[in-house]
């Protein structure tokens, strides 16, 4: 028995027994090291007994409703668990716990053995494999989604569209004079307009819709369950709220954005490629006609006036031969 314990003694692991009144009988270094608790503190002790107070991710204490220790001796069965204990200085240490009961000759549940690492190294792994993962699908200077996020969403989107689901449509958005703001003012200047532009449209769009960078200074928005006429109204407000907002530039004044957009619904033989080509091919007409607002449900549309302030331009409407074809 001295061997085995002297074997446990070395394992960096934390190693205790309990009884069926989970009282300890048997504590190892690695149990020591990893609470700050010492054998001859603990041993006799319950765990319950205002020692290691487990508590789940929440804060829920676990001793009284939730152990792993009182469900395997309850139910003979092994457990396994990420929880936080206390440490003898207070502070709170997150371990993994298995639990495994043992039985005398007869079978007889006569207590458990539970050991317990510190799951300090997996939360932060795991932490920075979520930070990473967000930070694939995140534009850094927008704090949008970026392209991939998007090129991912959209074609989601349309393959429920196509099992029978609500009409989506796209919407491709272009700051006007973007190269201008960058050569007249600086690259710092530009990512401003950027930036003012990434939150307006956030604000601008529903709940359900996703916008984000697309690239450079363009934005692409997935539109849910929208007909010819929201997808209109999503795209005059996008634009006269754009065309409400300034940014300082680094030459000292404030300047006005203005966007370009063209917006599409999707057809039953659409990919996502196809889809935003043709809104995007509505917008570059739009905006080498320099109007606020190019709708595209077929390949037929007028821009609005050229002379037209943007917000004015915003709430003109333009005439399609066809939404559907």
């Amino acid at each position: 028995m001295e061997l085995y314990k002297e074997l446990l003694d070395c394992m960096s692991d934390g190693v205790y027994f309990v009884d069926r009144e989970r009282r300890i009988l048997y504590w190892n270094e690695g149990a020591a090291q990893l609470t700050g608790y010492s054998a001859a503190e603990v041993l006799g002790r319950r765990c319950q007994d205002n020692l290691l107070c487990h508590v789940d991710g929440l804060g829920h204490p676990l001793c009284l409703d939730g152990c792993p220790l009182s469900a395997c001796l309850a139910d003979g069965g092994s457990h396994d668990a990420d929880v936080f204990l206390r440490h003898k200085q207070g502070r709170r240490v997150p371990v993994n716990v298995r639990v495994q009961p043992i039985r005398d000759a007869d079978g007889t549940i006569v207590g458990a053995v539970e050991i317990f690492r510190d799951n300090t190294a997996q939360i932060e792994a795991r932490r920075k494999a979520e930070a990473m993962e967000r930070l694939a699908f995140l534009d850094t200077l927008t704090q949008l989604p970026n392209r991939r996020f998007l090129e991912m969403s959209l074609r989601t989107a349309l393959m429920e569209y196509e099992a029978g689901g609500d009409p989506l449509g796209v919407l491709v958005f272009d700051l006007n004079r973007f190269k201008a703001i960058n050569d007249r003012c600086g690259h710092s200047s530009g990512d401003r307009a950027l930036v003012e532009a990434a939150r307006t449209l956030a604000g601008a769009l529903r709940a359900v819709d996703i916008v984000g960078r697309w690239g450079g200074d363009e934005f692409l928005a997935i539109a849910h369950s929208v007909s010819e006429k929201v997808l209109q109204e999503l795209a005059e407000r996008c634009t006269a709220l754009v065309g409400k907002t300034t940014f300082r530039t680094d030459c000292g004044s404030p300047n006005v954005l203005s966007i370009s957009v063209g917006c599409a619904l999707a057809r039953p033989d659409d990919d996502a490629a196809g889809l935003v080509a043709r809104a995007d091919v509505l917008m570059y007409a739009n905006k080498r006609q320099s109007a606020a607002l190019a709708w595209a449900g077929s390949e037929s549309a007028r821009a609005a006036n050229a002379d037209e302030a943007p917000e004015e331009a915003a709430k003109a409407l333009v005439e399609v031969s066809s939404v559907t074809s």
